[in-house]
């Protein structure tokens, strides 16, 4: 019998106290039954993209992320938007695993929760398309003004909101393969 799924989840967002990471911590617990979420929930240790370390000479934190994805049963990615694009150190992230082929058809859910967030949701998306993640519409959830539907204690305050990361948990789940 296979054990429990292993998913990464990577913060996009900057802030130490983001709503996006308190998003994070709901799936994992929604998702026990499912699979374990490792939350990677700071990017700014990965060093700026150079294409010549890409393939040679590569920095270790580099390895190790990479190395997370690739082990992966799953990986969810929830980022705030930061002027109508997604956080430099989400897209530096990415950028560096662009020359492997740790994303391709990797079972990849996405949550943009920001005061707006269509613009980087959009962009996402293209992203992970490119890199050839494999993304399923109810794997992806947009959360708008998400500072009124987290609260301080970094709970879910919104019905509706927790019943669309629920459902995306679900969904998630199913696009594993996880029945």
């Amino acid at each position: 019998m296979r054990g429990k799924l292993k998913v990464l989840g990577i913060n996009g967002s900057a802030s130490q106290s983001s709503s996006n990471l308190a998003i994070l911590h709901a799936v994992a617990k929604l998702g026990k039954p499912h699979f374990d979420l490792e939350i990677i929930d700071d990017l700014s240790k990965l060093p700026h993209f150079r294409t010549e370390l890409t393939d040679d000479n590569i920095p270790e934190e580099l390895i190790k992320l990479r190395n997370q994805i690739e082990v992966a049963d799953g990986v969810i990615v929830c980022t705030p938007e930061y002027v109508f694009s997604i956080p430099s150190r989400l897209k530096n992230a990415i950028e560096w695993c662009v020359s492997t082929t740790v994303f391709s058809d990797k079972p990849t859910g996405l949550i943009t929760a920001s005061a707006q967030g269509e613009k980087g949701h959009e962009e996402l998306k293209l992203i992970l398309q490119t890199v050839q993640a494999s993304l399923a519409e109810d794997a992806t959830l947009l959360i708008s003004g998400v500072r009124g539907k987290v609260n301080k204690n970094g709970d879910i305050a919104d019905h509706e909101i927790a019943t669309a990361v629920k459902k995306l948990v679900e969904a998630f789940a199913e696009l594993m393969g996880e029945k």
